[in-house]
This record gives structure tokens, C-alpha cells and sequence, in this order.
């Protein structure tokens, strides 16, 4: 499937995507500060969120304290961080450098008694004028029990995916973080 440039919170965030990606807003109800974006053929997900700033004025410090914040909500079992990393924005525009995460978790799914094994990439784009964390997770099972898991070369093509998503995200209007 091709890639195209995907308008997020009205086009004030833009990224390059697949563009047969779906928007969960129109099967179910989605908080303002969120977008949700569903794979159309496995359980992959994307979440881009507008959070308040949080206290770790060190990037690789806040994207861990987030990190660690999904794990929380999800219940996780067992959450593990495999790297952090640091990429500058050379383009010349106003969006932030973008710290990502490479980390796995254990959550059990929708009442489900045996947990989802469940690979998480995300980045951080902190504004700090505006007190905000821009998160993008990419949810990612890699052995689930609704049959929707990704593993070879659906999973690298999907951490690619992920890739170019994060370092493409621009910020076009600062105004969507009042």
C-alpha cells in the first residue's frame, strides 16, 4: 500500500503514512486530544496524543515516564525498554527533535486471562512553550489471541512504517495546543 501525507487534529499535524489506514473516530469514540488510526489487515495500531508536559526535563527521562505510564494503564504485566534514541530535526522547520522508544509489553487484552505480548514504538516531540508532549505510539502484537499479530517481515515493514511516520511528523499550527 502507498504512502501518503496523513492530515492529523485538522492538518495543524501532518506525517507520512499508509494510506489505507483507518480511523477508529468513526467506528468508535476517541477523546479530542487523540487520534487513533487502525492497520486494516492486523491489530496494529497508532495513537497520537496531546498530553500535558511532564516533569523529566531530560527527553530520554520523559519518554521513559510515559512509557512506563502506558504500561500502568494497560495493566501490563511486564514492560521492557529496549533502546531510546535521540534524532535531531534538520529540516529548518519549528517541529521539535523527536526522542523514541523501542520497548515490549505484557498486557492482557479485553478480559482476556492470557496476556498480549505487544511491541511499543513511540516518539516524543516535547513543545515546551506550549507545556506539551506530543506522543506517537505505534501498538504493535506480536503474539496476541484475536489472531491480529504481526511477526518477519509484516513487523519490519511496520517498525519502518514507524520510522518514517516519526520523522516526517510536522507541526504546522502550534494553535492545536491551547
Amino acid at each position: 500500500m502507498p504512502d501518503s501525507v496523513l492530515q492529523l487534529f485538522g492538518g495543524a499535524i501532518t506525517a507520512i503514512a499508509p494510506s489505507n489506514l483507518l480511523d477508529a473516530s468513526e467506528i468508535r469514540q476517541v477523546p479530542d486530544n487523540q487520534e487513533v488510526l487502525l492497520f486494516p489487515d492486523s491489530s496494529v495500531s497508532i495513537i497520537v496524543e496531546i498530553l500535558q508536559r511532564v516533569e523529566p526535563n531530560d527527553n530520554q527521562n520523559a519518554i521513559q515516564y510515559h512509557f512506563d505510564s502506558l504500561a500502568h494503564d494497560n495493566d501490563a504485566v511486564s514492560s521492557e525498554v529496549f533502546s531510546v534514541n535521540d534524532i535531531p530535526n534538520d529540516r529548518g522547520d519549528a517541529t521539535p527533535s523527536v526522542t523514541t522508544l523501542s520497548g515490549a509489553q505484557r498486557a492482557p487484552k479485553f478480559n482476556r486471562t492470557s496476556p498480549d505480548e505487544v511491541q511499543i514504538l513511540m516518539a516524543l516531540y516535547r513543545v515546551v512553550e506550549r507545556a506539551v508532549d506530543l506522543i506517537v505510539t505505534f501498538n504493535i502484537p506480536v503474539n496476541s489471541e484475536d489472531g491480529g499479530a504481526v511477526r518477519g517481515e509484516e513487523l519490519k515493514r511496520v517498525q519502518e512504517q514507524f520510522d518514517l511516520f516519526s520523522r516526517s511528523l510536522r507541526i504546522k499550527d502550534f494553535g492545536v495546543f491551547v
